[in-house]
């Protein structure tokens, strides 16, 4: 650690903190605006999960407001702009935090971004192909042969939006096991002692994200329950690291 990073008074930190939030909050506009450019490919891929409702209840979307379509367009630029930033923000959280470990550990800071973006993109790969589709198809079935499945647009993309933003935050659960061993915060011993009470956590948050039922809940819990084992040897990686030096 040089001197100047010792030096660092608290108002410094705060400034350096507010500098990174601008450059990351600057990078999802850059992508927002980047996004908007190819904004009509990307409602027709939001709009192909549709496509897999079965015949019998088939939905339409309805445009229910003036501004409807242009509310729509700059939500999912502005989610565009929030996944392309993945790795600025990445970048930025582990530049505040680097100050204070040791030289080899940042030099983790490249590995780390393309992990990130990875886990994020793979969130919401998981999300599109596997958890939308069925999520659909679930509450689309709901109205029988008596009632048709008019759906707003607004809802429909607010509700596609939601399940893939969530889905990549929460397959980010690696990368925050990562940030928080290496600050020192997080262990293997620590998260093994509340591994139940973690798995039960993950079931809540999975039956608040899925419809309300057994199978979609087991289809969003199992792949976060295998996230957290991967961040617990992710944390035993970390702090062996740590011991290694401290020895």
């Amino acid at each position: 650690m040089s001197a100047k990073e010792k030096s660092m008074s608290f108002i410094d930190h705060l400034e350096e903190l507010r500098w990174r939030l601008i450059k990351s909050i600057l990078s999802i506009l850059l992508g927002g605006v980047v996004t908007f450019f190819f904004i009509d490919e990307i409602l027709h891929l939001l709009l192909q999960p549709l496509e897999n409702i079965d015949s019998v209840n088939k939905a339409n979307l309805q445009v229910l407001s003036v501004q409807g379509m242009f509310v729509i367009k700059w939500t999912i630029a502005l989610l565009g702009g929030i996944i392309f930033s993945v790795p600025v923000i990445t970048y930025q959280t582990w530049s505040f935090i680097s100050p204070g470990l040791y030289a080899n550990e940042k030099g983790f800071v490249v590995p780390l971004v393309i992990f990130s973006f990875m886990s994020f993109a793979g969130g919401i790969l998981f999300s599109y192909f596997i958890l939308i589709p069925y999520c659909l198809n679930f509450f689309a079935s709901l109205s029988g042969d008596i009632v048709l499945n008019n759906f707003s647009i607004n809802h429909y993309f607010s509700f596609i939006t939601w399940m893939l933003l969530g889905s990549g935050i929460l397959f980010q659960l690696p990368v925050v096991s990562f940030l928080l061993s290496t600050i020192g915060l997080l262990t293997p011993p620590f998260m093994r002692h509340y591994r139940r009470h973690s798995i039960v956590a993950i079931f809540i948050l999975s039956s608040f994200i899925t419809p309300p039922d057994p199978v979609s809940m087991l289809v969003m819990a199992l792949p976060l329950i295998v996230l957290y084992e991967i961040s617990i040897g992710i944390s035993w990686f970390v702090n062996q690291g740590k011991e290694k030096r401290d020895s």
